[in-house]
């Protein structure tokens, strides 16, 4: 990057364009194949369910952070800083491989319990980061540092969350509208039906319409979403950190607002126009709506109340590299601005640890855990006979001891809960009278496209109630995870639970699987949580009645065919990758204090140095000191301020030189900077008073 460097043209060339997009691919596709399976899920949801809908926008997002930085991106990929003691010269390759396993470890462990999506998508940006750190180094990951935060939005919001949040946005969303339309003069009253808030509004003819404000009118969603735009642009605003974060909070409550005013509008409309049109009304104001009004709303008041700018305001034109002038240097003296990057070549390393990324990866992929048990449907679901279509008890195995049939299909729970079928089947005792052990067990086999149709029994039974202000219906007796599969290992998870009002005590064991279906003489794979309910006479039978289910659920897990079983290397990280995961954090967390204590070590030791140079040398030295506390130290600027000092003037060409020759005994660093995504070079002083 000094003089010596050979002058190249700004827009890289074609060998240098391969080189970055080789190493940039090499992360992408890593990535990509280690997550496929999640990542194919959490948009499959994304396109099919409003709760995760949020999800499509974000590598449009991604892929404009990325671009916005792309100066700053070029600039650093192929910066190495000189004079590296060999004590810290590898420790970001060693981080970054610490990372990658965390990642691995994380992603292995969290496919052995019962919500393996959640720790796949939280592996996602550690592994992202780590191969960054491999195959670039610590500057790229700090310019990358947001746009691979940002994939923790990937992450679907926990249910509990996710219905707590919404009930109190209903209730206090349903209470304002509803005293707004009474101040505008429309007669209205708060109800409740099944927990939701219901406004009643009477009509001029006397006819009464219900508006129902559940979760899905509370805005929650909308919310959710907008909470990545406001985190979007409270990032790229270019001003003060308290201004950024003062944006992100007004963001929370401006989308809120917009959500009761959609509630107020449509109780209106219902008012004067009636129920009909106030429903298209809905649909055409929904979330997507709220969230475009809302950033247009933020970014307006981003730049008329805080004063800040999204784009740059046309920097002063530099003398020396506006219009640009030959020069042999690859920054502009003045400025600071960096005319040329320096030139980036694929070394015999970067190919050898492209080589190294790739053959793990394989490895990974031989012995990758699938988010859920991958297994193949035993029979066809629905089977025609002469009579009409019939529902099959075929898609579950036969028990010595039993009687499987078909009880009913419930539509209207698919039509709520949006499921392709909602099936219940029932396992009937056959035992003689004298032994009356086996209790009968209700089989339930909910099917669905997305993930997020399938709720878990806790959150129907507790979370939800809790959520909308209510006293749950049950209370909690038991509640764990149990092995059913060893291999491919399948966990469930078993709630008991006794109804306040009966007295009652039910007893329910349930997983999920991902399983592939015959569809129209297609195959396809659709999600699938299976549910063994029973009733135990007394508490006391519990154990037994465990037991029975843990049977009969490896019975059915068994008899569905699994896919993929997985390697013994594989069950043994995923059993052990708590601690593994541990391990490696730990070896990481070492790794940066034994960086924090090298660096520490060699300022001091930089100090000494600096007490031995010439008074030119440490002239240089000071100046670039000082300046770094009241501006950015650009050549220029070092130049200003040894000037001032000295009351000599200062040739910019010897200056560079003598920079140049400090920084070989580590002194000074010359480092790439920010000014608005434009990379400047400048130096830092690197040393420890006393």
């Amino acid at each position: 990057m000094d003089k010596s460097v050979k002058l190249r043209p700004l827009l890289p060339l074609t060998q240098e364009t391969l080189a970055i997009a080789i190493k940039a691919a090499a992360i992408i596709f890593a990535t990509v194949t280690v997550f496929f399976q999640d990542l194919a899920i959490v948009f499959n949801d994304a396109f099919q369910s409003e709760t995760t809908s949020h999800v499509l926008a974000i590598p449009f997002i991604l892929a404009y952070l990325i671009y916005r930085k792309r100066k700053m991106l070029r600039a650093v990929v192929p910066f190495e800083e000189e004079s590296q003691p060999k004590e810290t010269k590898h420790l970001p390759t060693i981080a970054g491989i610490l990372f990658f396993a965390t990642a691995i470890l994380l992603y292995w462990y969290g496919s052995y319990t019962f919500t393996p999506l959640e720790y796949h998508l939280a592996a996602l940006p550690i592994f992202a980061a780590g191969l960054t750190l491999i195959l670039f180094n610590p500057q790229t990951l700090r310019q990358a540092a947001f746009p691979l935060f940002f994939l923790i939005f990937l992450t679907p919001p926990p249910s509990e969350i996710l219905y707590a949040l919404g009930s109190t946005l209903s209730v206090v969303s349903s209470e304002v509208s509803n005293a707004m339309v009474n101040a505008l003069g429309v007669p209205s009253t708060l109800s409740s039906e099944y927990g939701n808030p219901v406004i009643i509004i009477t009509r001029p003819n006397g006819a009464t319409i219900s508006f129902a404000v559940d979760i899905a009118c509370s805005g929650v969603y909308s919310l959710i979403g907008f909470l990545i735009f406001a985190a979007f642009i409270a990032f790229i605003i270019r001003d003060k950190p308290w201004k950024k974060l003062a944006l992100f909070l007004v963001g929370l409550p401006l989308i809120y607002l917009l959500n009761i005013i959609r509630i107020t509008s449509i109780l209106l409309i219902g008012y004067h126009y009636g129920e009909e049109t106030a429903l298209q009304i809905f649909h055409l104001l929904g979330g997507w709506t709220l969230i475009f009004l809302g950033t247009l709303l933020l970014l307006a008041i981003s730049e008329k109340i805080f004063k800040t700018q999204i784009f740059a305001k046309p920097a002063e034109k530099c003398p020396r590299c506006n219009p640009k002038t030959k020069t042999k240097q690859s920054f502009c003296l003045t400025c600071g601005r960096i005319l040329t990057p320096t030139s980036v070549k694929l070394s015999r390393k970067d190919l050898a640890k492209i080589l190294a990324v790739t053959v793990v990866v394989v490895l990974v992929m031989s012995i990758q855990a699938p988010v859920f048990a991958l297994t193949q449907s035993p029979a066809m679901v629905i089977i025609n006979t002469p009579t009409g279509q019939k529902v099959s008890t075929d898609i579950l195995p036969e028990i010595s001891g039993y009687e499987l049939d078909f009880i009913y299909r419930d539509t209207g729970f698919e039509a709520i809960a949006k499921q392709d079928m909602a099936l219940l089947y029932r396992y009937m005792s056959i035992d003689t009278p004298v032994n009356q052990s086996n209790e009968p067990i209700w089989v339930t086999i909910e099917i669905a496209s997305t993930r997020s149709s399938l709720h878990t029994w806790e959150a129907c039974l507790i979370t939800w109630r809790i959520a909308h202000g209510y006293q749950p219906k049950v209370t909690e007796i038991e509640l764990k995870d149990v092995q059913l599969v060893e291999n491919p290992p399948i966990l469930g998870r078993y709630f008991v639970f006794q109804y306040i009002k009966t007295n009652e005590t039910q007893a329910v064991l349930y997983w999920y699987e991902t399983t592939a279906f015959e569809v129209n003489a297609t195959s396809q794979q659709k999600h699938v949580k299976i549910s063994l309910i029973a009733y135990p006479n007394n508490l006391e039978n519990l154990t037994s009645l465990e037991n029975q289910l843990l049977v009969t659920a490896t019975a059915i897990a068994s008899y569905w065919q699994p896919i993929k079983t997985w390697s013994q290397i594989a069950l043994f990280l995923s059993q052990n990758g708590n601690e593994l995961v541990a391990a490696t954090t730990a070896m990481l967390v070492g790794t940066v204090i034994f960086y924090v204590f090298e660096r520490r070590k060699e300022r001091k030791i930089n100090f000494q140095t600096y007490k031995k140079l010439p008074k030119p040398s440490k002239q240089i030295i000071d100046a670039t000191n000082e300046i770094e506390k009241t501006a950015i130290p650009t050549l220029n600027n070092i130049a200003t301020a040894h000037q001032n000092k000295t009351g000599q003037p200062v040739d910019k060409e010897k200056l560079l030189h003598e920079l140049s020759s400090i920084e070989k005994t580590a002194i000074l660093k010359r480092v790439i900077a920010n000014r608005n995504d434009e990379p400047i070079l400048v130096w830092k002083t690197q040393m420890a008073v006393g």
